[in-house]
């Protein structure tokens, strides 16, 4: 004769049967399945087109001068995207020449000891210097592509890099863009993080600067100063995504940039920068020369790069 006892295990058995033909009809064999599946995340690629809208909304802000309402919108603005992607963000200010500058840097946490470093630089240059027509060479220059195009990859990367990667940084340097201009030197932001920032120089193993990304006619060559061994491992990764039409595996520019105060501190740094853009330092460096695929072969190379270290 059945007891209480019997029928109560007959119910578990019954119970037990159903779920695991429950499970087996959704795609998992178990409880287990289902809860690893919920907490391991998709991954996620370097989209073009959304690092495309970051540097639309850069311009619509106006050219980013140093001190200027465009500039701190811009600061804002970077600010805002790496949070709401969970970065722990601070500001470095400085002040050179009497001009204060502000460093972004973005850590995934406040102890993080920064072991690779992305950098780009958010500032646009006071003149357009560079302008064929010269009536207009005391305008601001836009920077589409010579500051917002390397944010905007920076941005778009924050959110597809995936937080089992090692110990990286992405700093947003300003003052980078204003020097042979009276009272201003080049790379002013980036040797002030070198200078005084609290940077474990031993503790950081590459420094990688994005400058210039966004040329629609993209042309990256090995850039001369860059530590060679960081350098190859870069245009490797452009190779085998089939990128390596636009990363050129040839040296062309030597160039002062925001990796130089790195190497003069002893820190391997690669600028990878498309210096052959006719629209350098003038009033065309617009949103129109900047192209979404562009970005995209830039962003998915340093995707695949950064996942080599974990």
């Amino acid at each position: 004769m059945a007891t209480r006892k019997h029928i109560f295990l007959g119910l578990l058995s019954a119970v037990a049967v159903l779920m695991g033909v429950y499970f087996i009809s959704i795609g998992f064999s178990s409880p287990e399945d289902v809860q690893r599946a919920q907490v391991e995340p998709v991954p996620v690629n370097f989209d073009g087109e959304r690092a495309y809208e970051h540097v639309l909304r850069q311009i619509s802000f106006g050219p980013r001068t140093p001190n200027s309402e465009a500039h701190s919108q811009t600061r804002a603005y970077i600010r805002e995207v790496l949070e709401t992607d969970g970065w722990y963000v601070e500001e470095q200010f400085f002040d050179v020449n009497g001009y204060p500058g502000y460093n972004i840097i973005a850590k995934r946490s406040q102890d993080s000891v920064g072991r690779i470093l992305l950098g780009a630089h958010y500032d646009s240059r006071i003149r357009a210097d560079n302008d064929p027509d010269v009536n207009k060479r005391n305008q601001a220059v836009p920077g589409a592509n010579d500051g917002a195009s390397g944010v905007a990859a920076l941005l778009e990367l924050g959110r597809t890099i995936p937080e089992d990667v090692g110990d990286v940084w992405l700093v947003f340097f300003d003052q980078e863009d204003n020097g042979r201009l009276p009272t201003w030197e080049w790379i002013q932001g980036s040797r002030a993080f070198i200078g005084g920032y609290a940077l474990n120089k031993d503790a950081v193993e590459a420094v990688v600067i994005l400058d210039m990304i966004g040329d629609a006619d993209l042309n990256i060559y090995l850039e001369k100063n860059s530590t060679p061994e960081i350098r190859a491992e870069i245009w490797l990764q452009a190779k085998s995504l089939g990128y390596d039409e636009f990363f050129i595996n040839e040296e062309k520019f030597a160039i002062l940039d925001d990796h130089t105060p790195f190497l003069e501190a002893g820190i391997p740094a690669v600028d990878v920068i498309d210096f052959d853009y006719p629209y350098w330092h003038t009033t065309e460096d617009t949103a129109d020369k900047v192209s979404p695929e562009s970005l995209q072969i830039v962003g998915r190379t340093m995707l695949a790069w950064l996942k080599m270290h974990p």
